[in-house]
């Protein structure tokens, strides 16, 4: 999905007004959204029982706040070392990336880019009551670009207020060795790429006793 704020599209697909930079992020969301209603209701080539979404640490930010707008259509999400708890993140500027990525997001220092945070940061948007998709997170305990407590927040709030009864598991997987990047070992790499896939495939069902 070349959603907006990509470049795939030209430098418009990216800036405002039009693309996804600054008080225009919510394109982003409403492009993936609209993708997946696009593959389930228009090409009928999948659906919302079979459709997952994954995405790692901008893409995280990305995929959380899409399943909190439209949890009806995914059946399982991966985020990976997730950027999902925007406004505290951005404030703090002891952060390596906080002061440069000011030119992405906006600063929430200023009120105008801190209540449009707010309005798309998923750990503060996540719907009570709803039913949610599987959703598997995982962090590396020595991350400075995304701390570990990011992934672990977002668990446990989708915990704390979605429907238990109808919605997916909710699982952690902390790296207590890792950080932003994960393993640089290859096999570690894909054994850690197993995971995912053994996790991806036994909420669709296809995994083998």
């Amino acid at each position: 999905a070349h959603v907006r704020g990509g470049g795939e599209m030209g430098r418009q697909w990216y800036e405002e007004p039009n693309g996804a930079k600054y008080l225009c992020k919510q394109n982003t969301f409403h492009d993936f959204v609209d993708v997946a209603k696009y593959l389930i209701n228009d090409r009928k080539i999948t659906t919302p029982s079979q459709l997952s979404c994954e995405g790692r640490s901008a893409g995280g930010l990305l995929v959380g706040a899409s399943i909190n707008q439209a949890p009806e259509l995914f059946k399982m999400a991966l985020l990976g070392v997730p950027f999902v708890d925007v406004v505290p993140t951005m404030v703090d500027a002891t952060i390596p990336l906080t002061i440069v990525e000011w030119s992405e997001w906006g600063n929430p220092n200023e009120s105008k880019y801190f209540d449009y945070m707010m309005e798309y940061s998923p750990i503060n948007n996540v719907q009570k009551g709803k039913k949610y998709p599987a959703c598997l997170l995982t962090g590396g305990l020595n991350d400075p670009r995304v701390q570990y407590w990011e992934p672990a927040k977002l668990a446990a709030e989708i915990r704390h207020q979605h429907d238990e009864d109808k919605s997916g598991p909710v699982c952690l997987k902390i790296d207590m060795a890792a950080g932003h990047f994960s393993a640089s070992d290859r096999y570690k790499y894909l054994k850690e790429l197993s995971f995912d896939y053994a996790f991806l495939l036994d909420q669709l069902g296809l995994a083998k006793e």
